[in-house]
């Protein structure tokens, strides 16, 4: 039935307008298995087929409004999950409120080992024994907590994509230095000291996933670890803060991003820039088709590096 009360579609084959797809107040901006919601009666199967819901994946929709980001795979997979199964890796990391994974990305779960066998499109299954305290509940989600949760993307991804997501949920308080060390010393299994090298690179000051990004690759090619947001100050006065910094050579490197390219941005980055210089700074700029390709900033970072040490 549709919410006029007729058949959906019955009034658009009479010539007359059609009504709005039935929307119960139950479903708005839920996500829900549909075998369940026609059980109950919410909805027809037909009904279920209209614009007004979006299939996300086999016997699960959602209200067609919501954003189609990865938190809305993530609730998507996690109505079909095993008893048991959690939400961890990145997938959890976003449930906290650090979004740095897209909706093509495969959702991250744990599951104890009597569910190795369990698979689907678009997951990623971690088989692993969560102790209780390493699990919490979000809503009706279960994931592991926040400290397991870093410590699990330090092992399962490379640094370049780990790193940023660990600063991202330092920088937030989500959890704290000496929590992810605890958590990684009661760790076992593979990865362990993939862990302990990505936590060697983790810094809660930096402000953005790039940033991150090209503080890690520097590291990662032999340089020294800049401070990140190092604050620069000339004879008692505020100059600027940037964003990676070596103080004891006067050496920086900035991120533009593209807000650089803004109205009036041009003038004030210059502006900003003529002030470091006159106190001694040498500042080297990194764009993001820069990241892509490293090799020229790194080998000027050396030779500055070297050349001023």
């Amino acid at each position: 039935m549709d919410c006029c009360g007729g058949t959906y579609g019955l009034a658009c084959q009479r010539g007359h307008v059609p009504c709005e797809p039935c929307v119960p107040e139950a479903l708005r901006g839920r996500v829900f298995r549909g075998t369940l919601v026609v059980r109950r009666g919410l909805l027809t199967p037909d009904q279920l087929r209209s614009k007004a819901w979006r299939r996300v994946r086999r016997d699960v929709c959602t209200d067609a409004r919501l954003s189609y980001d990865h938190g809305l795979t993530t609730a998507a997979v996690a109505l079909t999950l095993p008893k048991g199964g959690l939400i961890g890796g990145r997938s959890a990391a976003w449930l906290f409120g650090v979004h740095q994974a897209s909706p093509e990305d495969p959702v991250d779960v744990v599951l104890p080992a009597e569910f190795s066998w369990w698979s689907q499109q678009g997951v990623s299954v971690h088989v692993q024994c969560v102790p209780p305290a390493d699990v919490t509940k979000l809503g009706h989600r279960r994931a592991t907590t926040p400290s397991r949760t870093g410590i699990d993307i330090a092992r399962w991804y490379d640094a370049v994509v780990a790193v940023p997501i660990i600063d991202a949920m330092l920088a937030s308080r989500i959890t704290t230095e000496p929590a992810l060390r605890q958590q990684l010393k009661q760790a076992t299994g593979h990865g362990i000291g993939h862990a302990r090298r990505a936590l060697t690179l983790c810094d809660g000051r930096a402000e953005s996933p790039p940033e991150s990004v090209l503080r890690v690759r520097l590291m990662l090619a032999g340089l020294p670890a800049p401070v990140p947001q190092y604050e620069v100050w000339r004879d008692g006065r505020f100059v600027a803060r940037v964003d990676l910094g070596w103080p004891e050579v006067k050496v920086a490197v900035e991120y533009d991003g593209a807000w650089h390219g803004a109205p009036g941005q041009l003038g004030r980055d210059r502006r900003r820039l003529n002030a470091l210089v006159a106190a001694g700074w040498t500042v080297i700029h990194v764009t993001a088709a820069d990241l892509r390709i490293l090799d020229g900033v790194i080998a000027q970072l050396r030779s500055l590096l070297l050349k001023t040490a």
